[in-house]
């Protein structure tokens, strides 16, 4: 049976919920038994279920179709904008997307794909909402090579929120993914951003701002 916590996750799905335990264990101990224990233990619980749904990896088939660009991410699109991305040739397409805490948070490609690059840059801990994260937070690009027509590159960027420290990128140059395969994961709020060519602008935007998506499922992008 397959196990539905992303390996990802590890050592935290571990560790964490083991000390909440443990701390939930104390206070049986420690308290006497009244309104103060349950609420406190309640409360301990709901983290303890918080913690193991964010490690979550829900099994999903992604309905494979070269003309679409699936989300990378789960979460709220918050910015549909152009901006200039050198390893694109220069103008580019951005669509930004906000991962609450509450999302499943695991990466995966938007089309079948050969990774070019992958550049980690260290920043700051702007809140994931705010669309200057992209330019100054703790980053990850990954850029890649569409194997469908057109044969566009691409770039996936994870970025670190105000509570994220932690991004996981297994994606490695030359390591080819198929449409909708994992390939990492940004621990606690965050956000990921798509990148695309203008000059070769011949595909429609299937989302707007506002629209909540799934990794792997929801079209952002559709080549004519």
């Amino acid at each position: 049976m397959r196990f539905p916590v992303t390996r990802y996750g590890m050592p935290q799905v571990l560790i964490y919920p083991l000390a909440v335990l443990a701390v939930m264990s104390a206070l049986l101990v420690l308290l006497q038994r009244g309104v103060l224990l349950i609420t406190v233990e309640a409360v301990l619980f709901l983290v303890l279920a918080w913690m193991l749904s964010f490690f979550r990896d829900p099994q999903r088939k992604t309905p494979l179709n070269s003309r679409v660009l699936f989300s990378p991410a789960d979460g709220t699109i918050t910015d549909i904008s152009e901006t200039e991305i050198p390893d694109l040739g220069g103008k580019a397409l951005k669509i930004g997307m906000f991962l609450s805490i509450f999302n499943v948070h695991i990466n995966r490609a938007p089309c079948t794909a050969r990774i070019e690059s992958v550049n980690y840059r260290k920043g700051r801990f702007l809140n994931a909402m705010d669309a200057r994260a992209g330019k100054v937070n703790e980053s990850n690009d990954i850029l890649m090579t569409r194997l469908d027509e057109p044969r566009d590159s691409l770039l996936v960027r994870q970025i670190s929120g105000a509570i994220a420290r932690r991004i996981v990128c297994e994606a490695k140059p030359g390591k080819q993914y198929g449409q909708g395969e994992a390939f990492g994961m940004i621990k606690f709020g965050s956000r990921t951003e798509l990148y695309l060519p203008i000059k070769t602008a011949n595909y429609d935007v299937a989302v707007k701002t506002g629209d909540k998506v799934n990794a792997g499922l929801s079209p952002l992008v559709v080549y004519k």
